[in-house]
C-alpha cells in the first residue's frame, strides 16, 4: 500500500468517528420532531376570540403595541453591564492578589483596568447620562 493509501485509510478512520456524532444529532432531531408532532396531535384546540387576544399582566390591550423607549434606559443598562463585568474581574483578582508571585505588576494592571472603567464613567457623567430627569 502506498503513502496515499495510508492517508486515505487514516482519513476514513478519522471521519468514521463523526458518524457517531451525526447519528446522535439525527436521533435528537427525530425525537424532537416526534415530540412536537405528538403534542400537536394530542392537544385540544378550541380557539376563541378571547384566547386570540394579546394578554399582558392582566390588562386588556389598548391602542397600538408600539412604544418607544428613551435611549437613556439603554445607556443605564450598558453602564450596569460595564460595572458588572468590572466586579467579575475585581473579585477574583482580590482573592489571589495576596498569593506569592502577584506583586506590583498585578497591582498596576488592575489600576489600568480601573482607569478604563473610570474613563467610561467620566464620559457618561460628562454627557449627562447619569442625571435622572
Amino acid at each position: 500500500m502506498g503513502a496515499e493509501g495510508v492517508v486515505l485509510a487514516d482519513n476514513a478512520g478519522y471521519y468514521a468517528t463523526y458518524t457517531t456524532v451525526l447519528l446522535v444529532v439525527l436521533a435528537g432531531a427525530a425525537f424532537a420532531a416526534v415530540a412536537f408532532g405528538a403534542n400537536r396531535m394530542l392537544r385540544p384546540t378550541r380557539p376563541t376570540r378571547e384566547k386570540l387576544l394579546t394578554y399582558e399582566s392582566g390588562v386588556d390591550p389598548v391602542g397600538e403595541g408600539w412604544a418607544q423607549a428613551h435611549v437613556r434606559y439603554y445607556v443605564f443598562a450598558y453602564l450596569y453591564v460595564v460595572f458588572a463585568v468590572d466586579a467579575i474581574y475585581l473579585f477574583p483578582w482580590a482573592t489571589v492578589f495576596a498569593l506569592p508571585g502577584f506583586g506590583w505588576a498585578t497591582l498596576v494592571e488592575m489600576f489600568v483596568f480601573i482607569g478604563f472603567i473610570a474613563v467610561g464613567l467620566l464620559y457618561a457623567w460628562r454627557k449627562g447620562v447619569l442625571v435622572w430627569t
